[in-house]
């Protein structure tokens, strides 16, 4: 590898060692190890199934701290909305207007995403801000049939000259239709963190954004903010932070040669939602509630979702409390051998700590270090909901090189669905990852781990992608959920699929979770 004086000033610029450059373009020459299931999560096998009683209690034990703890929202918003319209775009690219109807294309394509857009139109949020647009800037748009006014409407929403939607986040997009605005996801997440992530009638929310759309983010925080905190009796604390340059990661050809740009520059790219762990571990709370910018609901839905982040934060300081108590006894006391095994048996039964078998024989002073070693790790509680085809990872048990045996959340692309073992084991996962995690990230002395050292740094992955029609190929740090959090100590609750309502595609928001009325 010869690297140029300009290459070592763009590493320098990114925060990029040349031994960590070496390591990634290993890593592309050895590839990454797939994960080995050992078994799917289930219910009373790693995921809890609480009843409506232990949900009040837990709910009530919240209720009853969150104003003496730092609580924060942690909302990952950074990606733009291209993947929304995809098929839009699709459709643009490919429909010969000359030659056939649209409805001819639905049909020879069998494009049923777009049959559904034009019938759900007048539902979507922005309809009638597009409509206006097309109005104003082609004068005879209602003398057009309804085919071509159909074509219109997709350009106005996507051409970059025109409205450009797919270039804004989707934090930013129109989300929800009410009677007298329009709200984006942003607003919604103001909303919801008023309803269980508040402090003393103040909320703090954390945004990890593109630096490029920090403007748009802080002018329609002013734009909303009079009108959030009075309708929620709420002070909003907002602040913003990027995927850090450090954590990008170089591009390779199909031979592992190092690809680059067009001014031969070396070709960097962000490495997926996993660099967020540094933005995560630069925050100071005591709970910290996780969920995408994409998953957020209109008030009629809103109840469940407040209701369960409740129940998963008071589990987090119901078994938070006891483990600080556990950790600080380890330190301080000389515990009996009844003791150490209380504490193990916590271990076990309530964060899903698979004992080793040879705790017993082990002389007391290494059963106090591996106790400590066990409690004193971050610890995330995170909701599940049943498998209904919806996609995402799931929660697995997963056995490592030396043997361990952990609970995990795993996604198919870690999997070897080759091996008919583990595609056997993936058939019979009951549940999905909807991100819906509330964590702790400090000991119980009050400081904040080095997050860093509880990733697992082989559960990278390493992906295909197309710049200027070449494929590439491109290496993804451990997932946020995944890899990030594979040694932090872990509980699975089953929560409500009404609790998970991502926009995926443009047509998720005229489901009913996303319609007012």
């Amino acid at each position: 590898m010869k690297l140029s004086p300009k290459d070592q000033e763009l590493l320098d610029k990114k925060g990029i060692t040349v031994k960590k450059l070496k390591q990634q373009l290993e890593t592309f020459k050895t590839g990454l190890p797939y994960i080995n299931l050992k078994r799917a999560a289930t219910v009373g096998d790693g995921i809890l199934n609480l009843n409506d009683t232990e949900k009040e209690q837990l709910i009530s034990l919240y209720d009853a701290s969150k104003d003496n703890i730092d609580v924060i929202k942690f909302v990952p918003a950074s990606g733009a909305a291209t993947r929304m319209f995809k098929f839009l775009f699709q459709f643009l690219q490919s429909y010969q207007s000359n030659d056939e109807s649209i409805n001819a294309y639905i049909n020879r394509k069998k494009a049923l995403d777009i049959s559904l857009f034009f019938i759900g139109l007048e539902k979507l949020p922005f309809y009638n801000d597009v409509i206006q647009h097309l109005k104003n800037t082609k004068p005879h748009y209602s003398k057009l049939t309804l085919e071509e006014q159909r074509i219109e409407f997709v350009k106005a929403l996507l051409e970059e000259n025109q409205l450009n939607y797919s270039f804004y986040p989707k934090g930013l997009l129109p989300f929800h239709k009410y009677k007298d605005h329009i709200a984006t996801a942003f607003e919604e997440h103001l909303y919801e963190a008023a309803l269980y992530a508040s402090s003393n009638k103040k909320a703090k929310v954390h945004l990890t954004i593109s630096d490029k759309h920090l403007e748009l983010f802080e002018a329609e925080f002013e734009k909303i903010k009079d009108k959030v905190e009075q309708n929620t009796e709420t002070k909003f604390d907002i602040s913003f932070s990027y995927q850090k340059q450090s954590t990008d990661t170089i591009a390779v050809n199909s031979k592992d040669e190092i690809v680059r740009t067009k001014s031969k520059e070396l070709y960097f790219r962000p490495s997926g939602h996993g660099a967020l762990i540094n933005n995560l571990n630069d925050l100071n709370a005591d709970v910290i509630f996780i969920k995408n910018i994409d998953n957020v609901v209109v008030p009629k839905s809103k109840e469940q979702v407040w209701k369960h982040k409740k129940v998963l934060a008071g589990l987090l300081l119901d078994v938070k409390t006891k483990a600080f108590d556990y950790a600080k006894a380890l330190d301080e006391k000389d515990l009996t051998e009844e003791e150490l095994i209380e504490i193990a048996t916590f271990l076990q039964n309530k964060l899903n700590v698979v004992i080793s078998q040879e705790f017993e024989k082990y002389a007391k002073k290494y059963q106090v270090e591996y106790l400590q070693k066990k409690l004193n790790r971050p610890i995330r509680v995170c909701g599940m909901v049943k498998n209904e085809g919806e996609p995402g990872g799931g929660p697995f048990w997963v056995k490592d090189e030396a043997a361990n045996i952990s609970l995990q959340i795993v996604e198919t692309a870690q999997i070897d669905t080759k091996a008919k073992s583990q595609k056997k084991i993936l058939k019979k996962a009951t549940h999905f990852n909807p991100v819906d995690i509330v964590c702790s990230i400090k000991n119980y002395k009050g400081e904040v781990y080095d997050l860093q050292k509880f990733l697992d740094p082989k559960a990278a992955f390493i992906t295909e992608k197309t710049v200027n029609g070449k494929s590439i190929k491109a290496l993804e740090l451990p997932g946020l959920w995944n890899g990030s959090m594979s040694n932090w100590n872990t509980i699975f609750v089953e929560v409500p699929l009404a609790t998970f309502n991502p926009v995926k595609t443009v047509n998720d928001l005229l489901k009913s979770s996303h319609q007012v009325d």
